[in-house]
């Protein structure tokens, strides 16, 4: 009799349980689509003028609070920062700083005798400190920067706009003669959310009037006139164009300080140089050897260009910022870093192997680049020490200019990927290519050191480019 009884109330409860859970499933199915269809609230309005990013993180929290997470110090073994921690000073706030380059490898130190990086070069940290680091840098005690270079390492948009009235360019050009001293005090943020966004669409834009520009001429170089990054851009495509704004080769153009992109014959480093040789322009003057200098920044939207992963369609953001769901909105990371840092969203979202494998084929590449970046690097510190033994000597500028000539070349191809943070990872095999040109010009540098039995045809080399 109890069985009876027990069995249709077991019945009733278990479906009563079902109809519970299929209710809890159907309220989850509604809420995620909910949050899908509104990715955030307006908690503020956020304006055109609107620099501070911890307003847009008001209406956009998971995405700032990736944001902050740019103070991050984590090294690899090719790249990151290590937490050096120093004294505070009034010139020198700074209680951490990154690891010394210059202690690490010294080489580097006779590669740019004379110029400022031969005082202080330390290890890139995160957007985070982009600002700061260039304000404390120990460079600034060497040489009086111009403001030009606040277009890279703060947040210069509103700014640039309010110093031309409504016009970027002109607010660009105002700031570039600006002393470095005087443009900092226009400028309060790093990079923030308005150098990358519409605050009215959310959409990608660039910002940057040296992207800006430098891009119109790549275009025109594929037969693209009149192209309008803004305008005629996809948005992958923007999702690399808005990190090349800043992570690019430049100079300072004339007296005006203007920063160009030197990419009048096209993005590889050879066609750079060629540029730079071209116009006759030089950074400084090397203090050793006499040769007049070129000083690689940090060309990685230049060599990404020539991988494998740009052929494919993938753009820097999948691998620094890839997406990531948030209950059931899919953003991008904001916590900008290494995909080595990231590999299981970085990585494996194309790549089936697991973390390990895939770490070690990326270390193997960096491995093998950095091994050739020393054997060109012994090469060139023996190329400087061997001219300055000759200037000892008693030999002419007339003797030296030819191997002062390769001295410039090889070192501004080896400083191409010795500045570029990937260790050679964007693009492997041309990373190869230039350490090689970079070899071969040290090589022709040696020959034509006067007393070298390769003397006249090094020279001939030199004057026809062969």
């Amino acid at each position: 009799m109890k069985n009876r009884i027990s069995t249709p109330i077991a019945i009733a409860l278990l479906s009563a349980a079902a109809a519970i859970l299929v209710a809890a499933l159907l309220v989850s199915i509604v809420t995620r689509q909910q949050e899908a269809q509104t990715p955030f609230f307006t908690v503020v309005q956020l304006t055109d003028e609107t620099v501070d990013p911890a307003i847009w993180g008001k209406n956009f929290p998971l995405q700032y609070d990736g944001y902050l997470r740019t103070v991050d110090q984590v090294r690899t073994r090719y790249g990151g920062s290590e937490a050096v921690p120093r004294t505070p000073s009034q010139a020198d706030p700074r209680s951490i700083v990154s690891q010394s380059r210059l202690e690490e490898d010294p080489r580097l130190k006779t590669l740019w005798a004379g110029y400022a990086f031969s005082k202080d070069f330390r290890e890139e940290r995160g957007h985070a400190f982009m600002l700061e680091d260039q304000t404390f840098t120990e460079r600034q005690e060497v040489v009086q920067q111009p403001g030009t270079c606040m277009h890279c390492h703060a947040s210069v948009y509103v700014p640039y706009q309010q110093l031309g009235g409504g016009d970027l360019i002109k607010g660009f050009e105002i700031m570039n003669k600006m002393t470095y001293q005087e443009a900092r005090t226009k400028v309060t943020h790093p990079v923030a959310c308005i150098d990358c966004h519409d605050p009215a669409t959310m959409q990608l834009r660039v910002t940057r009037p040296g992207f800006l520009e430098g891009i119109v001429k790549v275009k025109a170089a594929q037969g693209i006139k009149d192209y309008q990054v803004n305008r005629d851009a996809t948005r992958q495509e923007m999702r690399s164009y808005v990190c090349g704004q800043c992570h690019v080769e430049y100079y300072f153009k004339g007296p005006e300080k203007r920063l160009t992109y030197p990419w009048d014959k096209g993005l590889k480093a050879d066609e750079i140089l060629a540029y730079y040789e071209e116009n006759g322009f030089k950074d400084w003057t090397h203090a050793e050897s006499g040769a007049p200098m070129l000083k690689a920044q940090h060309p990685e939207f230049e060599m990404w260009s020539q991988g494998i992963h740009a052929r494919s369609g993938v753009a820097c953001a999948d691998c620094h910022m890839p997406y990531q769901r948030v209950g059931a909105m899919k953003i991008s990371d904001h916590h900008v870093r290494s995909p080595l840092l990231n590999i299981n969203r970085a990585c494996q979202t194309c790549h089936r192997w697991s973390e390990e494998e895939l770490r070690q084929r990326v270390e193997t590449i960096q491995d093998r680049t950095f091994s050739v970046r020393n054997v060109a690097m012994d090469a060139l510190i023996a190329l400087i020490a061997d001219i300055k033994a000759a200037k000892a000597a008693g030999a002419s500028d007339a003797d030296l200019e030819p191997s002062r000539h390769h001295q410039r070349r090889g070192q501004f191809l080896l400083d191409f990927i010795e500045a570029e943070n990937s260790m050679g990872f964007h693009a492997d095999q041309e990373a190869v290519r230039v350490l090689a040109l970079s070899l071969d010009e040290t090589r022709r540098g040696q020959a034509s050191l006067p007393g070298s039995k390769a003397t006249a045809g090094a020279t001939t080399a030199m004057r026809t480019g062969k």
